[in-house]
C-alpha cells in the first residue's frame, strides 16, 4: 500500500521545523569552513568540513561532536562548529566540571598555532590577546548555553505552576460547592425539619382530639405524609451532606447554652464567664457564629499554645449587642506541641461569617506573648 504525494507532503512539512535546528548550524558551519579555508581540498578543509558535518548529531553525542570539532578550529581555524558544540554541552550536560574542561579545550585549541613549532612568546601583547580572545570564545557559548538551559527550566516551572494552579482553582470551586451543599443541607434540615415535625405533631393532636372520623382520617393522612416526608428530607440531606464532604450525625446545630459542655471537652485549662441574658431572644446564625468563634478559639490554642490558660467571656450590652472574647497566655514550654496541620483559615472563615451578620472579628497577639479573639454581634432587632 503506497502512500499518497499528498500525505507524503504533509509528512515532510511537518518534520521540516524540527530538522531545521539541526541543519541549519551544520550548513553555517560549512559556509565557515570555506570561507575560511577555501574551495581546495587539504587537511584544514577536510577537519574543517567533518566538524561541520559531525553538528548533525550533536545532540544525541555532544561529547563526541564536540572532539570532532577540536581539529577544526585548531588546524583549520575556524569558530562555528566548535563553539555551536560547545553550546549544545552547556545546553544538555550542566555539569561544571566538565564544561570547564570542555572550555579549556576550546580556549587551547584556538590559542596554540597550526603547526604547534610557530608557537612564540616573543610579543607578550598580541599573546595576551590571542589568549583573550581564546578564553572569550570559549566562555560565550557556555554562558549562552546555561542561560538557554535555565530559560528553558524557568518556561517548564512557569507552566507547571500555571497547570497546578489551574488545578487548585478547579479543587477550590469544587470545595466551595461541596462546603455551600453541606451548608445548604444544614439549613434545609434545621428549618424544614423542625417545621414538618410541628405539622406532624399538630396532626396527631387532631387525631387523637377530634371525634369526627372525617377530620381523623385526614389528620391520620397527614402525619403520615409528614413521616414520609422527613424520611425523604433526611435522606436527600444525607446525600447532600456525603457531596459536601460532611459526615458529621443530623443534629441540632450548637448555641450558646452548648459552651460549657464544649468546654468541658476541651480539656484546656479554661475560666468560663457568662454574663449574658439566657432569655434573651437571639437568630440561631448569631449563636451558631459565636459558638463557632469560641471552638476555633480553643482549637486554635491546643495547636499553637499548648498548655496556655485561656479565659472565655460572654457579655450582652443592649447597645453593643452580643461580645464574645477568647484570650489566651503564652504557650507552657513543658508542654509538648501536637504538631497538629493548620491552613489558616479557620479565623477568615470566622471573620466572614461575622461580616455576613453585620458584626465584627478582630484576631491579634498581646503583650504577654499570647492572643486575643473577639467577636462583636449587633444586638437583635
Amino acid at each position: 500500500m503506497s502512500t499518497s504525494p499528498r500525505i507524503r507532503h504533509r509528512f515532510t512539512a511537518a518534520r521540516m521545523p524540527a530538522a531545521l535546528p539541526v541543519v541549519v548550524p551544520a550548513l553555517f558551519a560549512t559556509m565557515d569552513a570555506l570561507l575560511v579555508n577555501g574551495t581546495g581540498l587539504g587537511l584544514e578543509l577536510g577537519v574543517s568540513l567533518l566538524a561541520a558535518v559531525a553538528l548533525l548529531w550533536r545532540r544525541r553525542f555532544p561529547l563526541t561532536v564536540f572532539a570532532a570539532t577540536l581539529p577544526g578550529i585548531y588546524i583549520g581555524y575556524i569558530w562555528f562548529a566548535p563553539m555551536v558544540a560547545l553550546y549544545t554541552i552547556a545546553v544538555r550536560r550542566p555539569d561544571r566540571r566538565l564544561l570547564v574542561v570542555c572550555g579549556l579545550l576550546l580556549a587551547t585549541a584556538h590559542f596554540l598555532p597550526y603547526p604547534i613549532s610557530e608557537l612564540s612568546f616573543d610579543d607578550r601583547r598580541e599573546t595576551a590577546l590571542f589568549l583573550v580572545d581564546a578564553l572569550v570564545t570559549a566562555a560565550t557559548p557556555i554562558a549562552v548555553g546555561l542561560l538557554t538551559r535555565t530559560r528553558r527550566e524557568l518556561a517548564a516551572r512557569l507552566d507547571e505552576l500555571t497547570r497546578s494552579r489551574a488545578r487548585e482553582d478547579r479543587l477550590l470551586s469544587d470545595q466551595v460547592l461541596a462546603t455551600e451543599r453541606a451548608r445548604l443541607a444544614r439549613e434545609m434540615h434545621d428549618v424544614v425539619a423542625h417545621q414538618v415535625s410541628l405539622i406532624s405533631l399538630q396532626a396527631g393532636a387532631v387525631q387523637i382530639s377530634t371525634a369526627d372520623k372525617e377530620a381523623r382520617a385526614g389528620a391520620r393522612t397527614i402525619r403520615e405524609l409528614s413521616v414520609r416526608t422527613l424520611d425523604e428530607l433526611r435522606h436527600m440531606v444525607g446525600i447532600l451532606r456525603a457531596a459536601g464532604a460532611d459526615t458529621e450525625e443530623l443534629t441540632p446545630q450548637p448555641r450558646l447554652a452548648d459552651l460549657p459542655r464544649l468546654i468541658e471537652l476541651s480539656a484546656l485549662n479554661v475560666d468560663y464567664e457568662d454574663t449574658s441574658d439566657r432569655e434573651t431572644e437571639r437568630s440561631e446564625a448569631v449563636e451558631r457564629a459565636a459558638f463557632r468563634t469560641v471552638q476555633e478559639a480553643l482549637t486554635n490554642v491546643r495547636k499553637h499554645a499548648p498548655g496556655a490558660w485561656v479565659r472565655v467571656r460572654v457579655t450582652e450590652e443592649e447597645a453593643r449587642g452580643l461580645r464574645v472574647e477568647i484570650r489566651n497566655g503564652p504557650a507552657d514550654a513543658a508542654v509538648p506541641a501536637p504538631e497538629l496541620p493548620g491552613g489558616g483559615h479557620g479565623l477568615v472563615g470566622l471573620r466572614e461569617r461575622a461580616q455576613s451578620l453585620g458584626g465584627t472579628l478582630t484576631a491579634h497577639g498581646t503583650a504577654d506573648g499570647g492572643f486575643l479573639v473577639r467577636a462583636e454581634f449587633p444586638p437583635a432587632g
